[in-house]
């Protein structure tokens, strides 16, 4: 029976070199030069860290930006607190999305379930696997979940026919 799984994975090979790229662009910058101006990477959690407010926007638009030009969509982040860090300074937290959370999960399922459609769609852990007798129904399964779910960057793996 054909499948495939909704998935949310970021590249997270894209997003380390989006990182250094940012570091890059930060030192050599000039309304950067001698400031705390930062953005460092700990496995899914971005760090971006400045001496003001107006600086740490600075900071996470020369981020986004290098996240968008490598195909990375910035839907994936999701902005954690600004905080004060001793001083002027501050520090932002963002996390790299991994995996569908339970609220998603059950919504990408009541879409399908909704649509009528004769497929069946089934939460296994962080993916959604939707099942169908046609590959024309599971072709038109994606393209409903494309435009109905718009606040996630979902990806489409693991097709079988």
């Amino acid at each position: 029976m054909p499948s495939f799984d909704v998935v949310l994975e970021a590249d997270m090979i894209e997003v380390k070199n989006a990182v250094e790229q940012s570091q890059k662009e930060i030192a050599t910058r000039f309304d950067f030069k001698g400031t705390g101006a930062a953005v460092e990477q700990k496995d899914r959690e971005l760090t971006v860290t400045a001496d003001s407010d107006f600086q740490l926007q600075q900071v996470r638009d020369v981020l986004t930006n290098k996240l968008a030009k490598r195909k990375v969509d910035v839907r994936f982040l999701e902005d954690g607190d600004i905080k004060k860090i001793g001083g002027d300074k501050v520090r932002q937290v963002i996390k790299v999305k991994n995996g569908i959370e339970s609220e998603d999960a059950k919504k990408i399922v009541r879409v399908i379930k909704d649509s009528k459609m004769k497929v069946q769609a089934a939460i296994q852990g962080e993916s959604v696997r939707v099942t169908g007798a046609k590959r024309d129904d599971l072709q038109a399964a994606m393209a409903l979940l494309r435009k109905d779910v718009t606040d996630l960057p979902l990806e489409f793996n693991n097709f079988r026919d």
